[in-house]
């Protein structure tokens, strides 16, 4: 039964005369509340005792003097009309006169029936009948001229929007394909459709959701009908953080806004999931309860001491590197304080990460996990920053005329990135120590086989962005050698679209200062999966090669 009255004094008439009333008594109050509506104005208002007795033949007592609303009213008594339909179980073959079925009556006033539907909000009054033994919908046939001599327009509108035929239909669901396979966007292909057939934007929409259900597997949209793939998760989460609105991608990818915003929350937490908050433990952690003691260990960098002599520029190096050493040195409490904010950073974030639910993601818990992660990575390039000048320092010890110095730097600087997140500051030693020995622990280990199978196994990478050794000493001619490198990786990177470009220059850290990625890192960078990225990479690199043939550019030498 309905229970969506309007009228709460109407659903209680329903309830009584549901219990009370034969079914004698119901059939003609059905008839009765048929003929009501025909005579009711939206716009007038109407006393229950009027109603009632019309209906029931019987007085309101105490509630005659209530007044009704006329739009209310009719809607209430087209509700009445269908239950007490269902509680009379009149079979089709006693109704006296002609049923129609929903399909039948689209049929005869050549509409859809979805028009019949909103029909019936119009005063178009249905029953409850018995057909095979179940309750179904059913349209007397007296109850449809007298809606059709009130509402003449309404359905000579109607039948002008007649039932696709199957001509009709089937050159909408072929369009639909072409523009698919083009890489139209459902919400732009159905704006397209509805122009060119002249039908409305709901008819083609209509069309193609029946089209999907009676062939599931030729789906027309496939990213648009049910759970979107996962690559095209990560091309909505890219456009939103390259600036596009949700309003734009809930359109472009045909989505509501609550499902954009569900998937940006999805995407967002798959990659909070997989941030390094890695961090080594200490005993005080655990134990800070108080916002004191945390704004303690928080708390900006302690003073240095008095400044002693100012570090000596070692002479013959290039002004990126030179300007490390105007970075001041940490003295034993700046570093410590350092390491201990750094961890207990990723101890933070690290704990509120457990709390959160990747299927149901707050953002408040992702933000604060964000904020403590950023705070930790910052400490974290402030410990670098202040021991690049170790890694060069050693290095210049380890280089020889075989060696390419700069190389050496950067895989010292890796060394040092590793150490600063594997350095245990609670055991009291200088990190300086510690650096030093795992730099030159990685040089013991890796210059031998990198001496043994130089010319063995190079890449395609070497020979793309790696110069010969340089034999002589004067790093003087070294730095003129290397920028005139540089400027010829310019020169063929220069061949590349702007992506492919990003790509190559974060995987081999092509920028002063970067380090080289991983493909999963620029993967998640850019928002798409390692292996796309891969893909990119190979045709970049195809490019370059065809870059060099074309330009007889001497990589070597």
């Amino acid at each position: 039964m309905h229970s969506d009255y309007h009228i709460a004094i109407i659903r209680r008439l329903r309830d009584e005369q549901i219990q009370l009333a034969t079914p004698e008594q119901k059939l003609r109050q059905l008839d009765e509340a048929e003929r009501l509506i025909e005579d009711l104005k939206p716009g007038h208002t109407y006393l229950f005792g009027a109603i009632c007795s019309r209906l029931t033949g019987a007085d309101a007592n105490g509630s005659a003097h209530i007044q009704l609303s006329g739009e209310a009213l009719m809607h209430d008594l087209r509700c009445f009309v269908d239950d007490l339909s269902v509680s009379v179980e009149v079979p089709v073959e006693l109704a006296g006169q002609r049923v129609m079925t929903m399909r039948e009556l689209a049929e005869a006033l050549n509409v859809s029936t979805k028009t019949i539907s909103r029909w019936r909000r119009f005063g178009l009054v249905s029953r409850r009948f018995v057909v095979g033994g179940r309750k179904r919908v059913g349209f007397l046939e007296s109850s449809v001229r007298r809606f059709v001599a009130r509402n003449k327009e309404l359905v000579r509108r109607g039948a002008e929007f007649s039932q696709l035929s199957h001509e009709e239909r089937q050159r909408i669901i072929d369009e639909a394909q072409n523009l698919a396979r083009e890489g139209v966007w459902p919400a732009e292909a159905t704006r397209r459709l509805a122009a060119l057939t002249g039908r409305s934007v709901e008819t083609i929409r209509y069309t193609l959701k029946q089209h999907d259900q009676r062939y599931p597997e030729q789906t027309i949209f496939p990213d648009h009908r049910g759970t979107l793939r996962q690559d095209t998760k990560r091309k909505i989460y890219q456009r939103y953080r390259r600036g596009e609105s949700v309003e734009s991608l809930a359109r472009r990818f045909s989505r509501s806004k609550k499902s954009i915003y569900r998937i940006l929350a999805e995407m967002r937490a798959k990659l909070i999931m997989d941030l390094p908050l890695d961090y080594i433990p200490s005993d005080e952690f655990p134990r800070v309860r108080s916002e004191q003691r945390e704004h303690e260990i928080l708390a900006d960098l302690p003073a240095a001491s008095p400044a002693g002599r100012k570090a000596r520029v070692p002479s013959g190096l290039p002004g990126y590197l030179a300007s490390l050493y105007e970075v001041p040195l940490l003295s034993r409490e700046q570093e410590m304080h350092l390491f201990r904010r750094m961890n207990y950073l990723k101890y933070r974030a690290a704990k509120i990460r457990d709390q959160l639910d990747p299927a149901r993601p707050k953002n408040a818990l992702m933000s604060r996990i964000e904020q403590f992660y950023d705070e930790s990575v910052a400490v974290k390039n402030q410990i670098i920053r202040s021991n690049l000048r170790l890694v060069v320092s050693i290095a210049k010890r380890h280089v020889s005329p075989m060696m390419n110095f700069f190389e050496l730097v950067s895989d010292g600087n890796m060394s040092l990135i590793r150490a600063v997140d594997r350095f245990d500051y609670s055991r009291g030693n200088k990190f300086s120590t510690y650096a030093s020995w795992a730099i030159m622990k990685n040089f013991a280990r890796t210059l031998p086989n990198e001496h043994r199978h130089q010319d063995r196994f190079r890449t395609s990478h070497a020979e793309l962005f790696s110069a010969t050794e340089d034999a002589r000493s004067d790093e003087h001619e070294q730095e003129s050698a290397q920028s005139q490198r540089e400027a010829v990786v310019r020169r063929i990177l220069s061949r590349l679209d702007r992506r492919e470009q990003e790509i190559i220059i974060r995987r081999f850290g092509l920028n002063r200062g970067q380090e080289p990625l991983t493909l999963k890192q620029v993967g998640a960078q850019m928002g798409v999966s390692k292996e796309r990225i891969r893909q990119i990479e190979c045709r970049a690199l195809n490019h370059l090669r065809k870059a060099v043939e074309d330009e007889n550019i001497a990589l070597t030498g």
